[in-house]
């Protein structure tokens, strides 16, 4: 389904109609749904809301495209990592009572703009018709 190709040594989609502007930008909206998702629900869970939109979309599109259906995978697997991370973040910050916000907070700071900038790049990639890959993601939907 996908071959090794470019340059970067990113897969690139092939023959599975990646090319087909339609599929790249529900794509490119697999990736940019967790922004709109975290930028919604930050007062009451931020993180949480963050893979709802890869969810639905891969749910929808799924058995229609193939390319959705493998970055909306991607960026759902991510989202759920981010989540994982910041839990984790937060019980350590509270079973420390506090004290630990000194590590987390930072940790907090540098994780989140890491989610915004990865976020962004994926979805410029997919927009271009590359199967992009996020470093360091737990893939825990096949």
């Amino acid at each position: 389904m996908f071959e090794e190709g470019n340059q970067d040594g990113i897969p690139q989609a092939a023959g599975d109609g990646s090319s087909d502007p339609q599929q790249r930008q529900w794509a490119m909206f697999a990736h940019l749904s967790s922004l709109l998702g975290g930028l919604l629900t930050t007062a009451w869970g931020g993180s949480l809301g963050c893979f709802i939109g890869p969810l639905v979309i891969w749910l929808v599109k799924k058995d229609t495209m193939p390319f959705v259906d493998d970055q909306a995978k991607e960026a759902l697997n991510f989202n759920i990592t981010v989540a994982i991370i910041f839990l984790v973040l937060f019980l350590m910050t509270i079973f420390t009572l506090g004290i630990g916000i000194i590590i987390t907070g930072p940790l907090f700071v540098v994780v989140g703009i890491a989610w915004l900038v990865l976020t962004i790049i994926a979805a410029i990639k997919a927009n271009e018709g590359v199967a992009y890959r996020y470093p360091l993601t737990l893939r825990l939907i096949k």
